[in-house]
């Protein structure tokens, strides 16, 4: 079964807020591995944990349907709240039973999730449904992250550093695969045919108050403050005051650049 961290409306409500869609570079070498193994017209994709799915709409546009799959009924709720295409549906179910027929997926992704499955029982699942020549593609990021300002970046990275030094000892042990680049998920995928890839830069620019409501989506902060209640809440506004006083302003509204590394696993089903 999934590891279910994600399913408190608050949490659901600030991961729909505050949660960024994938880059445009990961979509495209998404897309470059899926084309030289598919042809167009793509029938139907399937994100597997698609939470308050920021990937799941992305697909839209490149396939007639689209079904995005997650465990927790609060995540699912907040997917009515952003706008929506008419070929996208939602369901609620977990990630090692999908319900859709077999050998009928294109393409099946997981964003930020694959490492919260039961990994084993998941791709017997996805070698299940996928069509013959179908791809997968699982990605997330490493949790590691500069935080630019100016030349005050060095300080905010650094406060950043202390918040991860924090939450550490509420990180979940699955955590390992996001640590590791999914390198245990790649070598469990049965396909020849697959590919890992690693050092994709991501920078987004955001509000500071939109950095905060970020790291509140975190799950470890979320075990932080389910655990420890008014200590999580008192690190977040004394966070927020650091980050303040070395930008040098009184506005949350400030802009400051997120830096991370993602990675990309991409596989196919033999034909």
């Amino acid at each position: 079964m999934a590891t279910r961290l994600f399913e408190g409306k608050e949490h659901a409500s600030y991961y729909q807020k505050f949660r960024f869609e994938p880059s445009q570079e990961i979509i495209d070498l998404i897309f470059s591995y899926v084309d030289e193994r598919l042809p167009k017209p793509y029938g139907f994709a399937v994100d597997v944990g698609c939470g308050s799915g920021q990937n799941t709409r992305i697909l839209s546009p490149y396939f007639e349907k689209v079904l995005g799959t997650d465990i927790s009924e609060a995540q699912l709720e907040e997917t009515k709240k952003a706008q929506g295409s008419p070929n996208v549906t939602y369901s609620l179910c977990p990630a090692e039973k999908v319900p859709v027929g077999d050998v009928s997926v294109d393409l099946l992704t997981a964003s930020a999730a694959a490492h919260w499955f039961n990994i084993e029982k998941f791709l017997k699942e996805v070698d299940r449904i996928l069509k013959p020549g179908g791809c997968l593609a699982f990605f997330s990021y490493l949790p590691y992250m500069e935080i630019h300002y100016k030349d005050r970046s060095e300080q905010m990275t650094q406060v950043f550093a202390e918040i991860e030094a924090t939450l550490a000892p509420y990180e979940h042990e699955k955590f390992e695969h996001l640590r590791n680049g999914y390198k245990e998920i790649y070598e469990a995928i049965p396909y020849p045919d697959k590919r890992r890839i690693e050092n994709i830069v991501t920078k987004i620019r955001m509000p500071l108050a939109g950095l905060m409501g970020l790291i509140q989506t975190f799950s470890m902060f979320q075990t932080y403050l389910r655990t420890e209640p008014e200590e999580a809440k008192e690190m977040i506004r004394t966070v927020e005051e650091r980050f303040l006083q070395i930008i040098g302003t009184s506005s949350i509204e400030t802009e400051v650049e997120l830096c991370f590394q993602n990675f990309l696993v991409l596989a196919s089903k033999p034909q």
